[in-house]
Formats: C-alpha cells, sequence, structure tokens
C-alpha cells in the first residue's frame, strides 16, 4: 500500500459532454457499453504517456501525472490530452451517426503540490488525490466548451509554452474566492462545437 505523500503533479481532467442525453436515450445496455468505450479509450492514452487514472466518476475521469522532472511530466500530460481531444473527434461522430446525437471531450490541466494516498472505507480504499491543484483542475474542465483542452497558466510554465507555440488563446481569467483571478488558456481541435 502506498504511503501517504506531497509531490508535485500535472491533474488532467476529461469530461464526456453530452452523455447524459445519451444515457437517458438508449438502452441500458448501450449506456455501458459507450461509457466503457470512453474510459477505455482515454485510459489507453493516460497509461501511454505515463500517468494513472485516479477516479472514474460519472463521465469524467481523473488521471495525475509525476515524477522527478516536472517539465517532462507535464509535457506528458499535455500530450495525453491532446491525444485524447483528437481521438475522441472520430469517436463523437460515430456515436452521432449511429445514436443521432453529439458527444465530445472537454480537457482540463493544471500542475501543483498533491496529497496522494489510500482513502475510502477500510475494506475498499482507492488510491486518491487531494489538493488545491485538484480543485483547479476540476474548475478548468468546467470552463472548458465541448472538444476544447483549456490550461491554467501554471501549467503553461510548466512546459515552457507560450500561446502561440500552443495555438491556444487567452481566456477571461479563472475567478476563485479570497485569491487572484488565474490567467487560462485554450486549445480548441478545429472548431468549437455548436454544444456545451
Amino acid at each position: 500500500m502506498p504511503a501517504p505523500e506531497r509531490r508535485p503533479a500535472a491533474i488532467l481532467y476529461v469530461e464526456l459532454r453530452n452523455f447524459t442525453r445519451l444515457s437517458e436515450t438508449l438502452e441500458a445496455p448501450q449506456v455501458l457499453q459507450l461509457a466503457n468505450e470512453f474510459f477505455s479509450f482515454t485510459g489507453k492514452h493516460i497509461g501511454e504517456r505515463g500517468g494513472r487514472m485516479l477516479s472514474l466518476h460519472n463521465d469524467s475521469v481523473i488521471a495525475s501525472f509525476s515524477g522527478e522532472d516536472r517539465l517532462e511530466f507535464s509535457i506528458y500530460a499535455l500530450k495525453a490530452a491532446q491525444q485524447i481531444q483528437r481521438g475522441f473527434e472520430p469517436i463523437g461522430e460515430r456515436w452521432q451517426s449511429d445514436y443521432a446525437l453529439p458527444a465530445a471531450v472537454a480537457l482540463g490541466l493544471h500542475v501543483g503540490d498533491t496529497v496522494f494516498g489510500m482513502a475510502g472505507p477500510d475494506d475498499s480504499q482507492q488510491y486518491v488525490a487531494f489538493g488545491d491543484c485538484v480543485s483547479i483542475a476540476e474548475r478548468l474542465v468546467h470552463r472548458a466548451r465541448a472538444g476544447e483542452i483549456v490550461l491554467s497558466l501554471a501549467f503553461m510554465r510548466a512546459i515552457g509554452a507560450t500561446v502561440k507555440t500552443l495555438g491556444a488563446e487567452e481566456l477571461p481569467p479563472l475567478e476563485l474566492s479570497r485569491r487572484p483571478p488565474i490567467a487560462i488558456y485554450g486549445i480548441v481541435l478545429n472548431t468549437r462545437l455548436d454544444f456545451t
């Protein structure tokens, strides 16, 4: 069992947009089939870049990337996010064709100190992450539009990227209580999709 620890990490949130409508329309076996396709797809790209899936919650995946080199693990997190962003596009198109409802992913990325360890009831503990870094990443994915990756300024600095090199655009700052607003940036695959 891993010991509790605090260490720098990149936290990636991936949210499947429009899945609630799909789950209300389709039969239960189809809903679970699509959910498992989404979880397997995101898990593959997270694992290929050295990330760890921490949680599956409804239509979302939370993953962490960490290691000795902040630049390296942050770049891996971004590459995983970009692969998920690009790779889900044909899946969303297929679902639209098969079920007449659009679907897309929205992603949020932040980097900072994070507490890792086992938590939960004694008989079913899970490996989890806590802290401001996780909370901000969750806020970022909620700011992302369908098909978009939203990055914090801290994440941009961790990878040494500029808006221009990433093809990102500055978004209105993320407002948080009892602290200054956080500058954030969006990476859009092609054009923004017409649903949130």
